[in-house]
């Protein structure tokens, strides 16, 4: 009987007076920090609201109001000359990871840099050579890669396939008629 009555009865705490003052002080920080939270940034819709309620006459009322509903501008496009437009797709940042990373895209442009050397007897050679490749993904987004002159040349214009890179080089592109990989 004794014991049954021990676990019924509630828990009770004895804190010391100082332990009581020590927890005020602690709650008394967390209502202060979350106070300078709320109303502490510019943007914060919580002080807009207590601004506008706190308002005395109609116009600020009316100017907090129009302050809580920012106005979204349109994107405006760049209106590009036919020579521009060609080599100038988007301005899509292109993400870089050390994985490597597999989309479905399709092949939209090339582009080639290289040096071409003519010697006094004759002898031409190519020096700094530098392949590109542009895609598009499924989801709109371009995708440049670096690539070799061997693949560079077996990728066909307008092919679909599942495109695999590492950063901005090109590992392989699977497409229904085989795979090149960038050697």
């Amino acid at each position: 009987m004794c014991t049954s009555l021990y676990i019924l009865r509630p828990l009770q705490f004895a804190l010391s007076p100082e332990m009581k003052n020590f927890m005020l002080i602690l709650f008394g920080i967390a209502v202060v920090l979350l106070v300078i939270v709320l109303l502490g940034s510019s943007k914060s819709r919580f002080k807009r609201g207590v601004s506008m309620f706190l308002a005395e006459d109609e116009e600020e009322r009316r100017k907090y109001a129009q302050q809580a509903v920012p106005a979204r501008h349109p994107k405006q496009q760049k209106v590009l000359s036919e020579g521009e437009a060609y080599y100038e797709y988007d301005n899509d940042d292109q993400k870089y990871s050390n994985s490597n990373q597999i989309e479905m895209v399709t092949l939209i442009r090339k582009s080639d840099d290289r040096l071409r050397v003519i010697e006094s007897t004759g002898q031409v050679r190519l020096m700094d050579e530098f392949y590109q490749l542009v895609f598009r993904s499924r989801k709109g987004r371009t995708i440049k890669v670096e690539c070799s002159r061997q693949a560079y040349e077996q990728i066909p214009f307008n092919q679909q396939g599942s495109l695999t890179y590492k950063k901005n080089t090109l590992v392989k592109f699977k497409y229904i008629d085989g795979t090149v990989y960038n050697q």
